[in-house]
């Protein structure tokens, strides 16, 4: 059943709101960069139309929210190089099509010249366009205007670095959730497939775990900018330990949605084979998903993720169980899946690989026995 449009219009309207509330931080930011910029170029070095100083500022906080200071920095080289290109050629030969050209022409020339990535060519580009085609020099270059955009730069890697950054922990956690909630989902698909023995529903997950790869990529890139913040930011050092736990668990994570695939491929073909499903592997599948629940709260408190690696263990006590039962061929390769998802996991607890293969050799040894 289809929603009333008004109810559609208030949801988009309600998202939209919220979009603006998580991103309050920007725009008390922008605000900040562009009037700083323009008091320092203006009041303090004397530029009577500072114009390029706030629009310098600016470019680098919409960089700032996916991208690391690096690239903040190449846009800021971008817009200055752009700037002088600009400035110094259509004083020299004039505005027209040709000379729009030749000034694009050379300030991409530059940017490669000094192995400047395509952020950095493509600003330099639309920086000496904006000086060639709205505001040409005209009264010399006593006063070169890069200057204003060097200053406008520098303001807006100040405010994002110095001034109301965001909450770095606020940043991973916000694209760590989706990631651990997904993963944690599929493992508890999957349980809920075998135990219907339902294949279709089975397919669906595999499906769904497949389609992580957007959760795992963005987790990545917020965890990259996080860590830089911490770096350079005093306000945020004392979460350095607390972003280390996030920094660990990143790599194992991509194993365990990696393994968490594969043991989805074998719960679709032990259900495609009529294979028994003992109920042991059932509760080795869920604990795997509360696990992985537990690695999420305890990252996000900045505990120690204890409940993570009981459950883990109990995943690998109960796999050991169900292999003593009568399983094909599908149901030998889920057990050894379990244990490779287990062993990832206690590693993204902050267990070294062979303190993990260890403790997962030990607690399925010790069920066996």
């Amino acid at each position: 059943m289809a929603l009333p449009a008004s109810s559609t219009t208030a949801a988009t309207l309600r998202d939209r709101l919220n979009r603006v509330r998580d991103n309050a931080i920007l725009v008390v930011q922008a605000g900040l960069a562009a009037g700083l910029a323009w008091f320092v170029a203006h009041d303090l070095v004397g530029h009577d139309r500072p114009f390029f100083a706030p629009i310098a500022a600016v470019i680098p906080l919409g960089a700032a929210l996916g991208h690391r200071i690096r690239r903040v920095v190449e846009l800021t080289i971008g817009v200055a190089v752009g700037v002088l290109v600009g400035d110094v050629l259509i004083y020299l030969i004039g505005t027209g099509p040709l000379q729009i050209a030749t000034v694009v022409a050379l300030a991409v020339a530059i940017a490669l010249f000094v192995r400047g990535s395509p952020i950095l060519i493509i600003q330099s580009a639309s920086s000496a366009v904006l000086v060639a085609t709205v505001q040409p020099p005209t009264t010399g270059l006593a006063y070169p205007r890069f200057v204003d955009a060097l200053i406008g730069g520098a303001i807006g890697l100040l405010v994002t670095a110095l001034l109301l950054p965001p909450n770095p922990l606020t940043v991973v956690h916000r694209e760590a959730e989706p990631l651990l909630r997904a993963i944690a989902d599929g493992f508890e698909g999957v349980a809920a497939a075998l135990d219907t023995r339902d294949l279709a529903a089975a397919e669906e997950v595999l499906e769904r775990l497949r389609a992580t790869n957007a959760e795992l990529t963005a987790y990545s890139d917020a965890l990259a900018a996080s860590r830089e913040a911490v770096r350079l930011s005093p306000l945020w050092w004392r979460y350095r330990h607390r972003l280390a736990q996030y920094a660990e668990s990143a790599p194992e994570l991509d194993r365990v949605t990696r393994n968490a695939r594969v043991l989805a491929r074998r719960a679709v073909a032990l259900l495609r084979d009529e294979e028994p499903v003992p109920t042991e592997l059932l509760a080795a599948v869920e604990a795997l998903g509360a696990a992985t629940h537990k690695l999420g709260r305890a990252l996000e408190r900045g505990a120690e993720p204890v409940k993570t690696r009981e459950l883990a263990c109990s995943a690998v006590r109960h796999a050991a169980e169900a292999q003593q039962a009568t399983l094909g061929f599908s149901g030998q390769m889920a057990i050894g899946q379990i244990r490779f998802v287990a062993t990832d996991l206690l590693r993204a607890t902050g267990m070294d690989r062979v303190e993990a293969e260890k403790t997962v050799r030990a607690v399925s040894a010790a069920r066996k026995g």
